[in-house]
This record gives structure tokens, sequence and C-alpha cells, in this order.
């Protein structure tokens, strides 16, 4: 029997142990959190999140009545432009009026100028001669000789090009030609006639001018390259081997050789014979 009432004293001990701990724990949890949550409730924080919802939620509306401005104002350009509003049947639209192009009155002057010119370059009626430069000095001199120069070659016809460079003569003769002390490069002559500069040809080229005035020329084989010179017009000169001097036996003293420029070059002879 006293073993009884120990196990009986245990368990309402026990018992009472477990419903003061759970009345404890539900007694002072809404007095714990309370004032937690005033004091969440009172934060400047909470507030400046609830500010800037408020905030977001004003932008999003301003923002949605922009967007509705911007529709509506497509739709009237799309009303103004349907077909109800477009102009009736009877009303008469303007007539266009076609003009030639730039490109066919240039082809015209050119054509007037070339057989009008009264610039000639005697000895040269039944070739193309071109006088330009090979140095780079001034790039765009330079560059519009060079585009002259393909233009010509993806003709295939053969081009007595005089390189002022290379001779000095070439200069002398084509400030005589042109009657002018300060002449500008390239210069082109065909059929012996004077044609113009690096504007010209290319205009030319690009109306289809320039094909029907090369048509009459001979054409060389795809790839053709002088042996002799290798397309530089020049080779050394044979006579002083390009040293410019020569031996006087009777006077025995050097002299000025007077076969070569003073480049100590002269034309070569497979080429520009």
């Amino acid at each position: 029997m006293a073993e009884m009432e120990d196990s009986k004293a245990k368990s309402s001990s026990g018992s009472l142990f477990f419903n003061r701990s759970f009345t404890m724990n539900s007694t002072a949890a809404p007095e714990s959190n309370s004032p937690k949550f005033h004091l969440l409730l009172n934060s400047p924080s909470s507030l400046n999140r609830a500010a800037s919802i408020s905030r977001f939620y004003n932008s999003f509306d301003s923002v949605k009545g922009k967007v509705k401005k911007l529709c509506n104002l497509f739709e009237s350009a799309k009303s103004s432009s349907s077909p109800s509003n477009l102009a009736s049947p009877k009303e008469t639209s303007p007539k266009v009026v076609l003009r030639p192009s730039k490109s066919i009155a240039y082809s015209s002057s050119f054509s007037l100028s070339f057989n009008n010119s009264s610039i000639r370059l005697p000895g040269t009626e039944d070739r193309i001669v071109v006088y330009l430069t090979s140095l780079r000095g001034i790039r765009r001199t330079y560059e519009d000789c060079y585009a002259v120069k393909m233009i010509f070659r993806g003709f295939r016809v053969w081009v007595d090009e005089r390189d002022i460079s290379m001779d000095a003569a070439y200069k002398k003769e084509l400030q005589s030609v042109l009657k002018e002390k300060t002449v500008s490069l390239p210069q082109v002559f065909i059929k012996g006639k004077y044609v113009g500069g690096a504007d010209v040809i290319k205009s030319m080229f690009e109306v289809g001018e320039l094909a029907k005035i090369l048509d009459g020329f001979p054409r060389r084989q795809p790839g053709f390259v002088c042996q002799g010179c290798g397309d530089v017009r020049f080779v050394p000169c044979w006579n002083c081997s390009g040293s410019r001097k020569v031996f006087d036996e009777d006077e025995e003293l050097p002299k000025r050789c007077l076969e070569c420029n003073e480049n100590g070059l002269i034309r070569c002879p497979d080429c520009c014979s």
C-alpha cells in the first residue's frame, strides 16, 4: 500500500509540473510578445516601409496614366491613317515629273569635252598616257594615281604610265602641254586628247562612258606582267649600269651618261618601245 501511495504521489507531482510549465508558457508568451508587437508597430522603420509602399503604388499609377496617354496617341494616329480618312479617289494626286539623273548629264558632258578637247599630246594617238607619281609624300595624290591605274588595269588595256618621280622630264613635258607651272596628278590623255584628272576618270568609269572610249583598244592577257621591268616601266641604264657616269677614253675623265635620266634609268624597251 505504501508503494501504491508513492507512485500516485510521483504521478501527481509530474502532472503538476507539466501543467505548471504549460501554464507558465501559455501565460508568459502573450506578455513577452505584446511589447515587441507594439514596438514593431511604433518603430520608424515600419513607418518608412509603409510610406515606401504607398509611394510605389502612386508611381505605378502615374506610369499607368502615361501608358494610357501613349495608347491614345497611337490610336488617334491609326484612326487618322485609316482608309476612311484617306483622300477620295476623285481627288487627283500630284504628278511626279521624272528628270534625268546626274550620271546621264555627266556622261554627255564627258563625251562632248573629250571630243572637243583642244589640248593634245602629239605622238600618242594610238595609246593611253597617264602622268602619275609613285611617291607617297602626299597621300591624296598617291591614292588618286593608284585608283586611276587600277581602273585602267581592270580593262586590261596597255597604258603608257609616265611617272614623274622616276623621270623629271615627264613633269616638264606635262607643264608644257597644259601650259601651267603647277599641275595636279594624275592627268590622263586618250588617243592624244586630254581627258582630265582622277575625278573625271572615276566619274566616267561609274557612268560607263570610259568603257565606250576604251572599246577599240587591244586587250592584254589576264595577269600579264612585263618580264623586263615587272610593270615598273623603267630599267637601269645599260650604258652606265645606273651610275650616270661613263669614262671617256679620249679625255681620260668620267663624264655624265647621256642615255639615262637623273636616276640612272631608261624606259623599258620591252613594254615601252
